[in-house]
């Protein structure tokens, strides 16, 4: 929660306040405090403005900087909170909560070697507070993982996971009785009773597990099952007559990442040229470990089968054309002029993504109302505007971009002068955020996009990130 501590009445300015600086100081203060009321009511975009109206009235107040670090930080623009709070550090050297947010930020990031250095502070200053020492532990213990996996990582050829598995070895036991391949294959049958199985909380055997004219476009699902299981009761099961295309982030932050991923893998096995998963940037090694896909496999299988599932995620696509007139990616355009549909076909999209170029684009990147493009809310790639995303349509021949990646109060938005949408299929995410989801049909020979939207679903009592790092788990977001 945003912190609610009056500013003294200088508001940090370092000397008197000169003729009408009280009234506007005043005026901050007043302006913080709604802004921690829309906080409290998890309305972060409104939390955002009275904090920045606060900063505009008096910018030399290192707690107003925090704030909206944190309101940041709720709407995930990492980079934005990391600027906020370095800026309230800079303010404010004994500020402890802005090492608080750089090192929450640095965190979400994957930059952990930064957020050690912020976490090792605060334990300097406060050496009894448990909380911060158990967060330095945790971090450190982050830090000292990485640099093990590079001393032991081996420049040759990596062996493909699936060179270690002895699937035929494996046995059925007798006293499972849940979905079985019928002879090694993926039926519409053994789909039915394989999302029913996954709906009464039970778990797939592990062998299955490794075995395993309209079209509707499906955003971020995070791992929320029940709502996946809504859309294809609303839309209708996937079938060679019913396409669907999901755009990426199918696991993380939701705790039924592993059912999600094993069903839509399933579809594609089923129908292979009608069932479609393109990558997001949760299909990655760095956030997986920290939003907790790679804690909820090895709770609920092993650290091989992560293994698997990261050498899986490479393989995916990192965009799809539809007819020639509508390109599908994640996270948007680039950072740079001039690419083609070509360029995007060359990218060898079979690693982890590095921290900028088109791949990284096609993953981080997001629009902007503005010409131009700015410095990216999340602190990788970048934002871009309307003239942007004109001159890459031009350029390509195509008619509008479809993207996900962003949370959106109606589960979709319409920007760019249409040539832009968004849809995100993750009803209230995480829990908290109250947002509506959607999905999209594109029909006829202009793909002309329809929009259906619905609401969140019951699902049991297993709290989002409950497999997340051990940061998250203790309140670091």
């Amino acid at each position: 929660m945003a912190e609610g501590e009056r500013a003294e009445q200088s508001g940090g300015l370092g000397r008197p306040p000169r003729e009408g600086e009280a009234g506007a100081l005043d005026r901050a203060e007043a302006l913080k405090s709604q802004a921690n009321e829309f906080f409290k009511g998890k309305d972060y975009e409104n939390a955002v403005k009275y904090y920045s109206e606060a900063i505009d009235l008096n910018p030399a107040n290192a707690i107003y900087y925090g704030n909206r670090s944190l309101a940041y930080l709720r709407t995930e623009c990492y980079g934005y909170a990391l600027s906020d709070a370095t800026k309230a550090i800079e303010l404010d050297k004994k500020y402890i909560k802005g090492y608080y947010r750089r090192a929450t930020s640095n965190m979400a990031l994957g930059k952990f070697k930064a957020a050690l250095r912020d976490y090792e502070t605060v334990v300097k200053v406060k050496p009894n507070d448990k909380d911060a020492k158990m967060k330095y532990q945790e971090c450190n213990k982050i830090v000292k993982q990485k640099a093990f996996e590079r001393a032991i990582a081996s420049d040759e050829h990596k062996r493909s996971v699936v060179d270690s598995l002895d699937i035929e070895s494996m046995t059925i036991e007798d006293e499972y009785s849940g979905p079985k391949l019928d002879n090694g294959k993926v039926t519409l049958a053994f789909m039915k009773e394989l999302m029913q199985w996954y709906k009464d909380q039970k778990k797939l055997h592990r062998k299955c597990a490794y075995q395993t004219e309209k079209v509707t476009v499906c955003g971020d699902t995070h791992g929320q099952y029940y709502d996946l299981l809504n859309i294809f009761e609303l839309n209708g099961l996937p079938s060679e007559t019913n396409p669907y295309i999901f755009n990426g982030d199918f696991v993380d932050r939701g705790s039924f990442s592993v059912e999600v991923i094993l069903t839509l893998f399933g579809f594609k096995l089923l129908y292979p040229d009608h069932f479609h998963l393109l990558r997001g940037n949760h299909e990655t090694d760095n956030m997986n470990q920290i939003y907790g896909f790679e804690g909820e496999v090895k709770a609920k299988y092993t650290a091989q089968m992560f293994a698997l599932f990261s050498e899986v995620f490479e393989w995916l696509p990192l965009a799809q054309c539809i007819n020639g007139k509508v390109l599908i990616m994640h996270g948007g355009l680039f950072s740079e002029d001039g690419v083609t549909l070509d360029d995007i076909r060359k990218i060898e999209r079979n690693r982890q993504p590095p921290d900028s170029g088109p791949m990284c684009d096609l993953l981080w990147s997001d629009p902007q109302p503005q010409n131009g493009r700015s410095v990216s809310k999340r602190g990788v790639s970048c934002q871009f505007g309307p003239d942007v995303t004109n001159s890459f349509l031009e350029r390509n021949q195509l008619d509008y971009i479809i993207r996900s990646h962003e949370v959106k109060p109606e589960g979709y938005e319409v920007t760019h002068e249409g040539k832009c949408i968004t849809v995100f299929s993750a009803p209230n995410y995480c829990d908290q955020m109250g947002n509506k989801g959607s999905y999209i049909h594109l029909r006829g020979s202009d793909l002309r996009p329809e929009f259906h939207q619905f609401t969140a679903v019951p699902h049991p009592n297993v709290k989002p990130m409950a497999y997340a790092n051990t940061l998250l788990q203790l309140g670091m977001m």
